[in-house]
């Protein structure tokens, strides 16, 4: 019987090492399995083509709590698509107009106008930003007619503008959504009256003059008529 307690002994310094290697979960509570949530679905960015001073799509996903999606756009070596010519507000008492365009499916770093009158060589306005969405014309004359077109650029090149903006100042043919539009800036309230009453004078003096020669003249001359009567008795 003396290696009973040396088994005894052994016994207890394993059991002592399984209890350390497994311990036990406290009674009355039991472990809980981590919850996985399945990925919040994609929605589509806050992100308008026609909106001016829209924020770039790129930095809408990078401000919300979650990513968006960004509309497609073409590749940046390319040039970008035309923009669309939108609404035209014309302010014909102070010569001017504003233009509104949407952007293309294509990487913009800047935009511009482009306007003809007439025959005479495209005047082109400043570089606008890839936020901008609209622009004013100024100097425009009462009466004209002109073609405006939006030009989009990149690092690889510039929008193609269709030929009818510089070979057809009269503006037919011109698509309805492409970048250029034509531009009908009617008379100023004033210049209407002036013609009017520039008329109505004409007509009083043409009038005028009709009453003196019937009244005064005729009698004074006489009139060949009277004269071919008078011979004739």
């Amino acid at each position: 019987m003396l290696g009973s307690p040396c088994l005894l002994g052994l016994l207890a310094l394993t059991f002592s090492l399984v209890l350390k290697a497994q311990p036990l979960a406290p009674q009355g509570f039991e472990e809980e399995e981590e919850t996985v949530w399945p990925p919040l679905p994609a929605v589509p960015c806050d992100y308008d083509r026609c909106r001016h001073l829209q924020v770039p799509c790129r930095e809408l996903q990078k401000a919300g709590p979650a990513s968006c999606l960004c509309p497609g756009l073409s590749s940046p070596a390319q040039p970008p698509d035309p923009p669309r010519l939108g609404e035209v507000r014309i302010v014909a008492e102070e010569g001017r107009a504003v233009v509104h365009w949407c952007a293309p499916s294509s990487p913009v770093h800047d935009y511009w106008l482009l306007l003809w009158e007439g025959k005479e060589p495209p005047q082109k306005g400043p570089p606008l930003n890839a936020t901008v969405r609209r622009a004013e014309l100024t100097g425009l004359k009462p009466g004209g007619a002109y073609v405006v077109c939006v030009v989009a650029a990149n690092e690889a090149g510039e929008s193609l503008v269709p030929e009818e903006g510089g070979e057809d100042p009269e503006g037919a043919g011109l698509s309805a959504f492409g970048p250029c539009g034509r531009l009908t800036v009617p008379p100023r309230p004033l210049t209407l009256v002036y013609a009017a009453v520039g008329v109505g004078t004409a007509l009083a003096v043409l009038s005028c003059s009709a009453l003196v020669w019937h009244f005064c003249l005729r009698d004074r001359w006489g009139c060949p008529r009277r004269h071919r009567a008078a011979g004739v008795l």
